[in-house]
């Protein structure tokens, strides 16, 4: 890996999203505001969608996943969520731009540098809720229990955690399920989900540059939510990143010829297409 690489690690898809996202806030039909987001992708969010393969014609699936999590993130919150947990938070300026209750508790978790730099980039901003920056490697099982027992402390708690599942080993997964459940007692666990087709789609076009820095996509459970059950949680919503597309008007172009066309294949077929990427909102089972 070297700086000609696109993608440097895991934490550079930080700035690829936050430029999709400030694409879509200077747009006069904007579906989200993201003021911060041109700051926060900087140069380098700028030069990976330039040089990622279908750079700018992939922004859909993005501003797609993060108008609908706004969405329910908000929605949590009048249902009762009082501390957001948010997982691998990246350059999410969620607690500066969405009309938040000031007494929400809102745990911003990430790596010491991606955090250093989130922060340094805020700096003089106020956020719209009581905002914590928790730097913690989740990896660890006693930092990652410890940040979780804080959490359950001010419940009903919603997690987050867009953008990570896919970067993580299967096992990984498991722990993390099993400790927002068990520890921090999370009521809601809201995080984008891929299938294997999806997998198969994305590295026949940028996995060579996602593996150069280190970020392959690893998990997709041909399951679904259902892999999930186990560890005691439970698809609440599925939203379907294609449907969604459809909905805000924010596809990929000829979206209802291939939407026409779909319904021409078996129910089978046209089911797993529908849930080949979404946003999910998982229950606590108990």
């Amino acid at each position: 890996m070297t700086d000609d690489t696109p993608v440097r690690n895991v934490s550079d898809t930080a700035l690829w999203v936050a430029i999709y996202r400030a694409m879509e806030s200077e747009r006069s039909d904007a579906i989200f505001l993201d003021p911060y987001a041109r700051r926060l992708g900087g140069e380098r969010g700028e030069r990976i969608v330039r040089e990622m393969p279908r750079g700018r014609s992939m922004a859909w699936p993005m501003i797609v996943r993060t108008a609908v999590m706004d969405e329910i993130v908000m929605r949590c919150i009048r249902d009762g969520a009082r501390t957001v947990l948010n997982l691998a938070a990246g350059l999410d300026a969620r607690p500066y731009r969405l009309d938040l209750p000031k007494d929400l508790r809102w745990m911003h978790v990430d790596l010491p540098d991606i955090l250093g730099y989130f922060r340094d980039a805020m700096a003089g901003e106020a956020p719209r809720c009581q905002l914590e920056f928790h730097s913690a490697d989740l990896r660890d099982p006693d930092v990652r229990r410890a940040l979780f027992a804080d959490a359950a402390t001010t419940g009903p708690v919603l997690v987050i955690s867009e953008g990570l599942l896919v970067y993580l080993e299967p096992d990984d997964v498991a722990a993390l399920a099993r400790d927002l459940h068990d520890v921090a007692h999370a009521r809601w666990w809201l995080t984008d989900l891929a299938s294997p087709l999806l997998l198969k789609k994305v590295a026949k076009h940028m996995g060579a540059n996602l593996r150069a820095g280190n970020a392959p996509f690893r998990f997709a459970p041909a399951e679904g939510t259902a892999w999930f059950a186990s560890m005691g949680w439970r698809e609440r919503e599925f939203r379907s990143t294609w449907d969604e597309s459809l909905r805000l008007k924010r596809s990929v172009p000829l979206a209802p010829l291939w939407t026409l066309l779909t319904k021409l294949q078996p129910r089978e077929k046209r089911d797993a297409m529908r849930r080949m990427s979404g946003i999910v909102l998982m229950e606590n089972n108990d």
